[in-house]
């Protein structure tokens, strides 16, 4: 049987990427290896504006099992953050608790005016996180345009 060449040519290409990139087994790219891999908090809070938006986006189409996902997902970016910085001050991390807990009764009423006053809770909190750590330069608000043009928000019927 016959490889055609441009299978040949993909493989040859996918062996030589990680050898390009020193990926190879026994050198020093072993100390970024997935049991050693430590999130940095920035990268955690950039994953946590991501849920914000699209936690609004599912909300405002009434979604709710979306954004009901986003918020478990957001609890748990929340107990991550926690865990992995605790020189984070508990306290600026609480006052998030209690935004995202009234979000999830919101979301499980299908209330759209307790959702949308809930949410502005939660970014005047996340606000007020960013000032009392000393990035009152962070100004999370409600967003206005989705950047997520390759997912559908409103529910299916």
């Amino acid at each position: 049987m016959r490889v055609p060449r441009t299978t040949v040519a993909l493989t040859a290409t996918l062996i030589a990427i990680p050898l390009a990139f020193g990926a190879t087994r026994g050198n020093a790219t072993d100390a970024l290896s997935r049991e050693s891999y430590f999130p940095h908090i920035g990268d955690l809070m950039t994953t946590m504006q991501m849920r914000h938006l699209k936690l609004w986006f599912a909300g405002k189409s009434k979604n709710w099992p979306l954004a009901a996902y986003e918020v478990d997902l957001m609890m748990e970016n929340f107990r991550d953050i926690a865990v992995l910085y605790p020189n984070v001050p508990v306290a600026d991390v609480e006052m998030l608790i209690q935004p995202t807990k009234d979000i999830g009764a919101a979301i499980q009423a299908k209330d759209t005016t307790r959702f949308n006053q809930a949410y502005t809770e939660l970014t005047a909190a996340c606000n007020s996180c960013h000032q009392a750590i000393g990035r009152a330069y962070i100004v999370m608000q409600v967003p206005t345009a989705s950047p997520f043009s390759n997912q559908v928000f409103p529910p299916k019927e």
